[in-house]
């Protein structure tokens, strides 16, 4: 049991980080259009993430997949800049029901390519096989989606009391926090180390 709570803290640290805030801000970019009523479709799209986030790591750890950490550190912020320019420009229209699976695709996606930008320090603190990585890796990914539903069930208490006590409407909530992740990022991407050659 100890050393569940290694990996799951280990999990909701690398989430919850102050100083590694691209995962909060990608989930800031994703939950900022939806309300509690939207809880079922919200978690869904967490848990897709988380998968992403996983598969990334399971690739790594076998030695299936291996990126450049340059390039990796500047395709996170990229992901964060698509998320929150498609809420940007969809603000106040009625999601379509068809658009669905396209969300969720690139929520995995997404997950797998912010998977391969921790996975390098994944393998360090983890000896042995690439088996017996697994477990570990199944504990650290429990951590990992109780560390997002913190971050998203905070977001959305800041967006009802935003849009009650406040009286924003919805569609200005996305528009003024999808405006704010996207002036943060933009310099995340413009300081990436790729540029350097």
């Amino acid at each position: 049991m100890s050393q569940f709570w290694i990996y799951f803290q280990i999990g909701l640290k690398h989430v919850l980080d102050i100083n590694a805030y691209d995962h909060v801000l990608f989930l800031i970019a994703l939950t900022v259009p939806y309300t509690f009523k939207d809880w079922k479709r919200i978690l869904i799209l967490v848990s897709v993430f988380t998968i992403g986030h996983t598969i990334a790591l399971i690739l790594s750890v076998f030695g299936i997949v291996t990126i450049k950490v340059n390039l990796v550190e500047f395709l996170i912020p990229i992901t964060i800049l698509i998320t929150a320019l498609y809420h940007l420009f969809t603000a106040g229209k009625t999601s379509k029901n068809d658009s669905i699976n396209l969300v969720f695709f690139i929520t995995l996606f997404f997950g797998i390519i912010h998977g391969l930008g921790f996975s390098n320090y994944f393998k360090t603190i983890l000896g042995g096989s690439a088996t017996s990585k697994l477990l570990p890796l199944g504990e650290f990914a429990l951590g990992i989606e109780a560390a997002q539903l913190i971050v998203v069930f905070i977001v959305l208490v800041i967006s009802y009391i935003v849009q009650t006590v406040f009286r924003f409407s919805k569609r200005d909530w996305a528009l003024v926090m999808s405006a704010f992740i996207i002036g943060v990022v933009i310099p995340m991407i413009i300081e990436s180390p790729i540029w350097n050659r």
